[in-house]
């Protein structure tokens, strides 16, 4: 079997002799007819097992799990220690309603200003209407929520005859979409709106329930076997505020992708560059948004799946911290990666969805003790006071891993103005253990995705999955109870790490992805997709918040030579949502690099006002 490797306890780890190792992960790209025979052989008992424990031995996983012995005990999800409170915030009530979290989350906006706002902005840079634009719209009577509703519907009536088909909703009911706008309406001219979201429309990714719509998650058949009763807590708590629900949004096959390839309902496309992917594996959320359609969505993140696609198609995503939202109603709701989030066009608009939405669920209340939901009071005159003060954390060889020099040049530049205008400090930091925690967060999401899934697949199911699907499965099934108790061990010590590095810096920043939206191949698109290479660029950042927990976002910084857009990640320490919200904030107040207008775009507000 080989030598074991034996590992000093995290605490006695000499971070000086930490010598960071590009990631090169090995496995075949496959596509089209090649990806078809592929599956069928690693999917046969005799030869299936042999090629897995090749490309396992070929990218360390055995050596990781099986050969090294680490003194920790496993941590079976996220623990935090007690944590010191955020300054210049507002609290928010988790037990209050939410239209009442909206409304603190508006005080704590910046002023708005109307005139400046509303006007011609055809000599000015592209940038997109706000949920406040809205709001003053539907109250100033300049248009309705009726209104936008029927430009959104003949806009994906347009949509679903486009060639080629770039299906950013798996589910769309127009009468469904009147029928809430109208109310809406009634709201607004009786003087009665339920909050700022009240009009505002949304939607909801496919693997988050929502009446009365299916939830498939990407899929031809789950919604068969786990019908929709009622909608997730997420979904209810927006309802609430008088949000309008325009559909399902398209997702990478029950959210085992990061490209957003969907072999079954087509593959959504990047508004900025419709041959490229949108990223995943929340596509037609982050798609929808940065198309203009859409105010905002809510996604899934287990793996960076609000992140990526938000960093790929120029918009704004938020994973929040392990268990701050109630993930009742998802798919995804018995892991322990992932959470639910919002992604908008901007960071204010985020802010709001986030406030309405938050709300731990009760279990995770007696078991993670969450500290206080708050936002960032951007009003006051303590902002900037507050932005000086905050602790940068930068691993520059980590930072500078990234497939095209020009992401972490864009992310590098934007770090230097912020610490120029506002003061904040950055410190250089060391992460040890980076393969060990890609190995960690595959065993971890993908056991427990395989553990909700076989039950559902033991009638013939499993064969209706798309062939990159099923190839993840097949490496998913090869991982044993003790490859999961060892990834237990490797992120009890990765959050030692982690605490660690937060006691002496109070963000973690780096790209989001490092790369920018790859290419859809033309053979992709009729039976999917695997490259793990890819997978690899694309995840390199953003599995630290999923497998230790904590919040993240991820705000646009500019564009590469291609016009493709670049996104910047910021990790924050656990519950510390204010934080990194803060920083998102300043971050796009500087527009060093101005919005294009993506080359899907449709003004949904100036079309009806």
């Amino acid at each position: 079997m080989g030598k074991s490797r034996v590992m000093l306890p995290a605490n006695e780890v000499d971070l000086a002799e930490i010598k960071y190792e590009t990631e090169a992960i090995q496995a075949p790209h496959l596509t089209g007819t090649t990806l078809k025979l592929f599956v069928r052989l690693i999917e046969m008992p005799a030869i299936g097992p042999l090629i897995i424990s090749h490309i396992k031995k070929q990218n360390r996983t055995d050596e990781i799990l099986k050969k090294s012995v680490m003194p920790e005990i496993p941590m079976f999800k996220p623990e935090f220690p007690p944590q010191e409170p955020e300054p210049s915030v507002i609290a928010l009530e988790e037990d209050g309603k939410p239209e009442d979290r909206v409304g603190l989350g508006f005080k704590c906006l910046k002023h708005y200003d109307a005139a400046t706002c509303w006007v011609d902005h055809t000599n000015i840079s592209f940038r997109y209407w706000t949920i406040r634009d809205y709001a003053y719209a539907y109250r100033s009577k300049f248009t309705t929520p009726s209104m936008v509703a029927e430009r959104i519907i003949s806009v994906m009536e347009e949509f679903a005859n486009n060639e080629p088909p770039m299906p950013m909703l798996i589910s769309f009911d127009p009468e469904e979409v009147r029928k809430q706008a109208t109310a809406s309406t009634l709201r607004f001219k009786e003087g009665n709106p339920l909050s700022i979201l009240d009009g505002i429309f949304m939607t909801i990714k496919d693997d988050i329930d929502c009446l009365p719509h299916p939830s498939k998650g990407g899929t031809t058949w789950f919604h068969a076997v786990r019908p929709v009763k009622k909608d997730a807590v997420s979904v209810s708590r927006l309802r609430s505020c008088g949000v309008v629900f325009v559909g399902k949004g398209n997702m990478h096959e029950l959210g085992l992708g990061t490209t957003g390839n969907n072999s079954n309902h087509g593959t959504t496309r990047n508004p900025h560059a419709p041959e490229r992917y949108t990223g995943g594996s929340s596509s037609g959320p982050a798609a929808i948004v940065a198309a203009g359609i859409c105010s905002a969505a809510l996604g899934t993140d287990g793996g960076g799946s609000v992140r990526i696609p938000s960093s790929l198609c120029g918009v704004v995503g938020l994973k929040t911290t392990y268990g701050r939202t109630d993930m009742n109603g998802a798919l995804c709701d018995a892991g322990t990666v992932e959470i639910i989030g919002p992604i908008a066009s901007n960071v204010e608009d985020v802010i709001l969805v986030y406030s309405a939405i938050l709300g731990s669920s009760p279990a995770d209340r007696i078991s993670l003790k969450p500290s206080p939901p708050c936002l960032p009071d951007l009003s006051s005159s303590e902002n900037i006071d507050v932005l000086a003060s905050i602790k940068l954390g930068k691993y520059t060889k980590w930072f500078n891993d990234v497939f095209s020099p020009e992401i972490s040049e864009k992310c590098d530049r934007v770090l230097q103005v912020l610490i120029e205008k506002y003061g904040c400090k950055m410190m250089e930091i060391v992460v040890p253990e980076l393969d060990e925690m890609r190995t960690a967060h595959m065993v971890s999401i993908g056991s427990e995705s395989l553990c909700s899934l076989v039950p559902h697949c033991n009638d013939g199911n499993d064969v209706k999955l798309s062939y990159d699907t099923r190839t993840n499965l097949a490496l998913f099934q090869s991982f044993t109870a003790s490859d999961y108790v060892a990834a237990q061990r490797i992120r009890r010590r990765l959050m030692y790490y982690h605490t660690e590095i937060f006691n002496k810096v109070d963000v973690i920043v780096t790209p989001t992805t490092g790369m920018t939206a790859p290419v859809i191949p033309s053979d992709a698109l009729k039976y999917g997709e695997t490259n793990l290479q890819v997978t690899g660029n694309l995840m390199r950042f953003v599995i630290t918040a999923n497998l230790l927990g904590f919040p993240a976002i991820s705000v646009p910084v500019g564009y590469d030579k291609q016009g493709l857009p670049i996104g910047l990640q910021f990790i924050g320490r656990p519950w510390a949502e204010a934080t990194i919200l803060r920083l998102a904030a300043a971050v796009e107040e500087l527009n060093l690099e101005p919005k294009k207008k993506p080359k899907i775009f449709y003004d949904i507000l100036k079309r009806t006002s």
